[in-house]
C-alpha cells in the first residue's frame, strides 16, 4: 500500500507531489519552442504552430486524466528476507501489478540501505493490462548490523508518455544482517550429498581408531589389518573387520580476537567478519560431527563466553552471539584470555584462536600465554596472509620508492612464515590463510584433527 508520506496533505498538494514530467514532455516542449522561434522567419506557419501546441496541451491533459483516474492503478511490494547473510549474495525481489486499462511503462527507483552506497538501482519495464512482473536484484552486505530500506518509488507514465504519477511503497523496512548463514547451510547440504571436496574440503583418512565400536563390515583394500575380527571371519568364511566411530562430544571453542589488528579491511570486509563467518562454519561442522561447540570473544576485556554445548539451540545461540560482535581500536589482552580459559574450560578442548599477527615481535609478546594454553588444550592459531603483498613482490622496481616498498613487503611476508615456525616449535598448530580461504582451511584443519584422533 502507498505510504502516509504520499497520502499526506490536501488533494491539490498530493497531486503536485505525485506529478512528474517525463523526458518526452521536455522534448516535445523544446520542439514547440523552436517552432515558435521559426515563426518569426516563416510567419505563414504561425497558425499551424498554434494548432500543434494546442494538440500538445490536449495530450498532456489526457495523460493526466488517464494516469490519475485510478487511485491505485499500481500495486507493488518488495520481498526481502528478515535476515541477510553477511558477505554473501542476497536476492531481493520487487513484484508489480498493472491495474490500468492500457499497457503501462514503469520506472522503478529503489532506495537500498545507505551501507551499500548504491544510487543507481533504476529499472524500466513495460507491463500489460492486469499483468504482474517481478524484478530481481542482488545485494552483498559487508558488515553486520541493522540495515534500513528506504522507499520503493514507482513512476507510472500516462498513455502518451508525457507525464507520470509517482507511487511510494514499503517505506523504511528494517533488515538485520547476520554472519554468513547462507554459507553454513550450503556446507551442510554439500556434506549431506558428499560433495564437500568440490569446495576444497578434504576427506582425510583416519589414522588409527578410537575405542568406540561402530559395526562389523567386509574387508576392503586399505583397511587396517589390526581391525580384522577373526570370529566373524570364521563364521562368514571371508575377511571381516571391526569399524570404529569417531569420538564425539569433544569440546571445540572458537576464540575471536576483536582488537585493532582485526579492523583491517579486505575486499570490503574486515578481518573480524572473516573470522566470524569462519567461526560459524566450524561450529556448525563440529555440531554436525556430534562435538560440542563454544565461543569466546575478547579484546581489552573478555566480552562474551558461550559454554560449549551440542543441544539443538546451540547453533542459533552462536549465530545470535556472533551477530552482536564489534571490534575496537584497543590492544587485546591475552593474559585476561588465558585466565578466562583456565577458569571456564576445565576439559581438554580444541581451541581455535582467530587473530592477526603482523610481526614476530607482536606474536612473541603473546607467546607465553599461548604456550601455557597449549599445555592443557589443543591450540590452533589462525591468522591472515596479506595476499596483496604478492602483487608487490611480483613487480620489478623501477625507482627508489618501489624498491623500498618491495623490501618492506618482503620483510612483512617473511615475518608471517617466521611466526608459523615459532608457534609450531612451541607445540601450537597454525593456519596461515588468505581471508577468503579461511573457512575452508579451518574446517579442513578440524577434520584433520578428528582423523588423527587428537580430539
Amino acid at each position: 500500500m502507498p505510504t502516509d508520506r504520499q497520502n499526506g496533505g490536501s488533494p491539490l498538494i498530493r497531486f503536485f507531489k505525485s506529478l512528474y514530467l517525463t523526458n518526452r514532455f521536455f522534448i516535445a516542449l523544446a520542439i514547440c519552442v523552436l517552432g515558435f522561434f521559426a515563426v518569426f522567419i516563416f510567419e505563414e506557419f504561425f497558425f499551424l504552430m498554434q494548432i500543434a501546441f494546442g494538440v500538445f496541451c490536449v495530450f498532456i491533459l489526457l495523460d493526466i486524466i488517464t494516469v490519475y483516474r485510478q487511485r491505485r492503478g499500481i500495486t507493488a511490494s518488495r520481498t526481502c528476507p528478515d535476515r541477510m547473510s553477511n558477505g554473501d549474495i542476497n536476492t531481493i525481489s520487487i513484484t508489480l501489478t498493472n491495474r490500468y486499462p492500457y499497457r503501462l511503462r514503469l520506472k522503478i527507483i529503489e532506495e537500498v540501505p545507505f551501507q551499500f552506497q548504491k544510487r543507481n538501482l533504476i529499472y524500466s519495464i513495460s507491463l500489460g493490462v492486469d499483468k504482474s512482473e517481478t524484478v530481481y536484484y542482488d545485494l552483498r552486505p559487508t558488515e553486520r548490523g541493522e540495515y534500513e530500506f528506504g522507499a520503493l518509488n514507482i513512476y507510472a507514465e500516462g498513455m502518451f508518455g508525457f507525464v507520470s504519477k509517482r507511487y511510494i511503497f514499503d517505506n523504511h523496512k528494517k533488515v538485520a544482517v547476520y554472519p554468513s548463514f547462507i554459507e553454513m547451510r550450503k556446507y551442510e547440504l554439500l556434506a549431506a550429498s558428499h560433495r564437500l571436496t568440490d569446495y576444497g574440503i578434504k576427506k582425510i583418512r583416519r589414522i588409527g581408531h578410537a575405542t568406540e565400536f561402530d559395526q562389523i563390515k567386509h574387508y576392503t583394500m586399505g583397511d587396517d589389518p589390526r581391525t580384522i575380527n577373526y570370529k566373524a571371519t570364521a563364521r562368514m568364511n571371508q575377511l571381516m573387520v571391526n569399524t570404529y566411530q569417531e569420538e564425539k562430544s569433544q569440546p571445540v571453542y572458537c576464540l575471536i580476537d576483536k582488537g585493532r589488528t582485526m579492523k583491517m579491511p579486505f575486499e570490503e570486509m574486515t578481518l573480524l567478519d572473516y573470522a566470524i563467518n569462519s567461526t560459524l562454519m566450524v561450529c556448525s561442522t563440529a555440531l554436525n560431527k556430534g562435538d560440542k561447540a563454544g565461543l569466546i570473544t575478547f579484546s581489552k576485556n573478555i566480552d562474551e563466553i558461550l559454554p560449549a554445548d551440542k543441544n539443538r539451540r546451540q547453533r542459533n545461540n552462536i549465530l545470535e552471539t556472533l551477530y552482536a560482535q564489534t571490534t575496537d581500536y584497543k590492544e587485546s589482552d591475552y593474559e585476561k584470555l588465558y585466565i578466562a580459559v583456565r577458569r571456564k574450560i576445565s576439559q581438554r578442548s580444541l581451541i581455535i584462536l582467530y587473530t592477526n599477527f603482523e610481526t614476530v615481535n607482536g606474536m612473541r609478546r603473546q607467546l607465553r600465554y599461548l604456550s601455557r594454553l597449549a599445555k592443557d588444550h589443543l591450540v590452533l592459531v589462525s591468522f591472515f596472509l596479506n595476499s596483496e603483498f604478492n602483487e608487490v613482490l611480483d613487480t620489478t622496481p623501477n625507482n627508489l620508492d618501489e624498491t623500498f616498498r618491495k623490501g618492506i613487503a618482503e620483510k612483512l611476508s617473511n615475518d608471517k612464515f617466521l611466526i608459523v615456525k615459532e608457534l609450531n616449535r612451541h607445540g601450537i598448530h597454525t593456519i596461515l590463510s588468505k581471508p577468503e580461504n579461511l573457512t575452508i582451511n579451518s574446517i579442513n584443519k578440524y577434520l584433520e584433527f578428528k582423523a588423527r584422533g587428537l580430539i
